[in-house]
């Protein structure tokens, strides 16, 4: 990675929003401080000391708002009416979680009685039906506490970093009362159409995993197959991630090419379709990630401009952090980050060590890019979940091409479905047994001896040898660029060595 000055500019803006977790300033002497060094940057006649003050002054600004930001997600207007009772207005978010006792989902209460709050709550519903994701329902209800640290989850903290202070308990039964319209609305008719239409002809285990890979619910699963897939390193299949997202903006790109339309209504097609999924599926880290660079690729196109992905990746993590600080704590964020910052960075060394033996180079990507999401998730899902797959690159090489067709295959069905159901039944039923695949790939890789780590010990082992074979790698390497007569990392080229001399021998 070139470090440029805009991305010093917008990491800088990235730490300052992160530092607000750590520390809390005023947002006016925060402000007025970024102004005066803003200023004074415009002023300074060397490059590196203008963007050095740039980039405090956007820390410094970045602070300010991140602290704002926290004091609005921790703000509530119903704590004080915890333990009460009132007839309740729900706008359900997400598409309920069924538990052992209840069911959850993230909603947004609308009206307590006479109070009209418009503020995130934590829905629990009794088992049975569930409303779909955008419905509005009334319901009496209490209002609770959520619980402390118990079992290894707090689920308070981890509810109050999405701006969550109460859980909502259902005392009735309820009924739908509308739905909501706007652009979230829209979200909530694509993911509709997705659950019904892309799994046509499909019903068990197979429509649930094709449903999870589709939109991204891990918990029509059942559980000992997620631990399966947990244990494989296969996880993420089952979230929504950038592949996922790179994968439609890319269809919907080809498709718009390949009838003609244009290149700028093709990257407009594409960046809507991104939208919608985006708005259907739920706005996590990975996906507002890969929706932002989707958005910076397209208007680099419409520019004339050269694509940068480094860039990109930071104004993901700027839009997140600026909206909700508390995002740098999330395990989602800390996984999609890591990992594809690991891809920039590892995946063409794998590559380039794979040359001269017998793996394609589309296998060899596969394996670097698995090497990479694995190297840089393994800290992360220790931290957060004391386990670490050590099957995750095989694992990944074999089923991940494989769940790229399940997704291509599930839309199609999805498109299809509503003028050729007959066709969208047949082409379903094909894609059960990609489906039945990515399940038996979940199954034998999670069921191997050894195939996660859950001992401290063993863990430390891990790292050092990690480490150790990292240091032997980057020495192997460097002697290899020394041999064919390359600069070594962080050395100039001769050229720019002799051009940066000139100027010093006329000056003599």
């Amino acid at each position: 990675m070139r470090l440029r000055t805009p991305h010093v500019l917008v990491g800088a803006l990235c730490l300052g929003c992160s530092l607000a977790n750590a520390s809390r300033v005023g947002l006016l002497p925060a402000g007025i401080g970024a102004v005066l060094l803003g200023g004074a940057a415009l002023f300074l006649a060397e490059e590196r000391s203008r963007c050095l003050a740039a980039a405090v002054a956007l820390a410094l600004g970045g602070w300010g708002w991140g602290s704002l930001r926290l004091a609005q997600l921790d703000r509530s207007v119903l704590v004080s009416r915890i333990g009460t009772v009132e007839r309740a207005l729900v706008e359900v978010d997400e598409p309920p979680k069924a538990g052992s006792f209840d069911q959850r989902a993230r909603a947004v209460l609308l009206r307590w009685g006479t109070l009209h709050p418009h503020e995130p709550v934590y829905l629990e519903l009794p088992l049975g039906r569930s409303p779909p994701q955008g419905a509005d329902i009334s319901l009496l209800a209490e209002l609770r506490a959520p619980t402390g640290p118990s079992n290894g989850f707090d689920q308070a903290t981890w509810l109050r970093r999405q701006g969550i202070h109460v859980v909502l308990r259902a005392k009735s039964t309820w009924r739908i009362a509308g739905r909501r319209g706007g652009l979230y609305g829209v979200g909530d008719r694509v993911e509709r159409w997705l659950a019904g239409d892309s799994v046509r002809g499909l019903s068990g285990e197979r429509r649930n995993v094709v449903e999870a890979i589709v939109l991204g619910r891990s918990n029509l699963v059942g559980k000992s197959l997620l631990a399966d897939f947990r244990a494989s390193g296969l996880y993420h299949c089952l979230a929504v991630d950038g592949l996922k997202v790179a994968t439609i903006a890319g269809a919907v790109l080809a498709i718009a090419l390949l009838i003609g339309i244009g290149r700028l209504l093709a990257e407009v097609a594409a960046l809507a379709a991104v939208s919608a999924y985006a708005l259907a599926v739920g706005l996590h880290p990975s996906v507002v990630r890969a929706a932002v660079a989707a958005g910076l690729g397209s208007l680099a196109w419409l520019a004339a401009r050269q694509r940068d992905r480094w860039q990109a990746l930071l104004v993901g993590a700027a839009v997140l952090l600026a909206w909700n600080p508390y995002a740098l704590l999330d395990p989602g964020f800390q996984l999609s980050f890591a990992a594809v910052a690991s891809i920039f960075v590892v995946t063409p060394r794998v590559v380039r060590a794979l040359e001269g033996y017998p793996v394609s180079r589309t296998v060899a990507q596969l394996i670097g890019v698995s090497t990479a999401c694995g190297l840089a998730t393994a800290p992360v899902t220790w931290l957060q979940f004391h386990q670490i797959s050590l099957v995750t690159v095989p694992a990944n090489v074999v089923a991940v091409p494989v769940v790229v067709e399940v997704l291509g295959l599930a839309l199609l069905t999805a498109a299809v479905a509503p003028v050729a159901p007959p066709l969208a039944a047949a082409l379903g039923t094909l894609n059960g047994y990609g489906a039945a695949f990515v399940a038996a790939c979940a199954r034998g890789f999670g069921s191997l001896p050894g195939a996660q780590i859950t001992s401290g010990r063993a863990a430390a082992v891990l790292g050092l040898g990690a480490v150790g074979a990292a240091a032997y790698a980057w020495r192997r390497g460097e002697r290899a660029r020394a041999e064919a007569g390359l600069p070594l990392h962080g050395e100039r080229p001769a050229e720019d060595r002799a051009g940066a001399a000139a100027p010093a021998r006329a000056d003599r």
